[in-house]
């Protein structure tokens, strides 16, 4: 009986959430993003020492890992806040952290019995 391809999907997705989320510069983003309303790349390049090439550059990490998405408002592209990746990924990481308290409860039953 042939054995299915593993899905790739949802470990790339996960990768590339926790790979953006690896960054200074993005996590500001995300906390300037997620207090407010769409902001354009100039508005993000207001007090940051970054160019906007380089925000753009980290937008479009962010982008791909599904944690911000591009609106377009006339002539201009303005960026929002995606909260659902996080939510997964929070949920992901309980159930990783489920297992962990479960294996260690085996462990420590078997070391005291």
């Amino acid at each position: 009986m042939a054995v299915p391809p593993r899905r790739r999907t949802q470990p790339r997705g996960r990768a590339a959430l926790f790979a953006a989320l690896g960054d200074e510069t993005r996590l500001s983003l995300i906390e300037r993003l997620a207090n407010g309303a769409p902001q354009s790349i100039a508005q993000l390049t207001v007090g940051s020492p970054l160019t906007r090439q380089a925000i753009s550059k980290h937008l479009r990490v962010l982008s791909a890992a599904g944690l911000v998405r591009s609106v377009r408002v006339g002539r201009e592209s303005r960026f929002e806040f995606r909260p659902e990746p996080l939510r997964e990924a929070q949920a992901y990481l309980a159930r990783i952290a489920e297992q962990w308290d479960d294996a260690l409860a085996r462990l420590k039953a078997f070391v005291e019995s």
